[in-house]
């Protein structure tokens, strides 16, 4: 149980901004640190949530509150996860061979492609958010959201190949326990089981973010040949849009 709270605090301080209690390092739980991402997806989700109430009481205007709430989970998460998403658009959309495509995801200047689809990125969700019906127990959705594309990512990353000279992928996969990886699919299992169970408006938000995440992985690990942490990013952001999609559809 200390190994998995250490792991926690680990995947805490990489992964969340937020500055961490505690703070210890142990290359060995690298891998354990996976089984810890949907955690800190629902620490992400529950401020979300929190912060939606905040803007409601506060009576802020709606247009205000929606880019609010877009900003929340990148500022939550030290924008890593946008960073990787900006990569792999500039990468995947530059339409270049494999290598060149690889060459451009590890190059830390922006490229045109990136920039274009932030600002759609942003503006789509603004939209959204200023189309969403966050009253009662709907905004209680956000706290799924960042859950349930996390755990897509760690289950790719636990059982796809890591693309050559990603150290992202190739590190979390080392030390591995043989439980690790059937408990991140069996949670992913469950919460998708779950949804499925549950119907309606949760499953819709739930499985359209899964949807979203699963069909980022594969269209980025076709199109650079392996998984990766900028893979990881570009999956958690879709999957996110994709779950805030869900929110104004209802």
């Amino acid at each position: 149980m200390k190994k998995i709270a250490t792991a926690f605090f680990m995947a805490w301080g990489m992964f969340f901004a937020v500055p961490c209690p505690y703070r210890k390092w142990d290359d060995a739980l690298r891998g354990a640190m996976l089984l810890c991402f949907p955690l800190i997806g629902a620490l992400i989700g529950g401020i979300w949530a929190a912060v939606s109430w905040l803007l409601m009481r506060a009576a802020c205007p709606p247009l205000l509150t929606a880019v609010f709430l877009t900003a929340v989970p990148f500022l939550l998460t030290g924008f890593i996860h946008l960073d990787g998403f900006m990569d792999c658009c500039d990468a995947i959309l530059s339409r270049r061979d494999l290598e060149e495509r690889r060459k451009i995801l590890k190059d830390s200047r922006t490229g045109s492609f990136a920039v274009i689809c932030i600002v759609l990125l942003l503006l789509t969700e603004v939209s959204l958010f200023d189309a969403a019906d966050l009253t009662g127990g709907r905004r209680l959705y956000l706290v799924l959201i960042p859950v349930v594309s996390r755990l897509c990512s760690a289950a790719a990353v636990f059982g796809l190949e890591p693309m050559p000279g990603s150290s992202y992928a190739g590190e979390f996969r080392r030390n591995l326990r043989p439980w690790y990886a059937p408990t991140v699919m069996a949670a992913l299992i469950a919460v998708t089981g779950g949804m499925i169970a549950l119907g309606g408006p949760v499953g819709f938000c739930g499985l359209l973010a899964a949807f979203g995440a699963g069909l980022a992985i594969g269209q980025g690990r076709r199109q650079l040949g392996g998984m990766s942490g900028d893979i990881s990013g570009y999956a958690i952001t879709i999957g996110e849009l994709c779950g805030i999609a869900a929110l104004a559809l209802l």
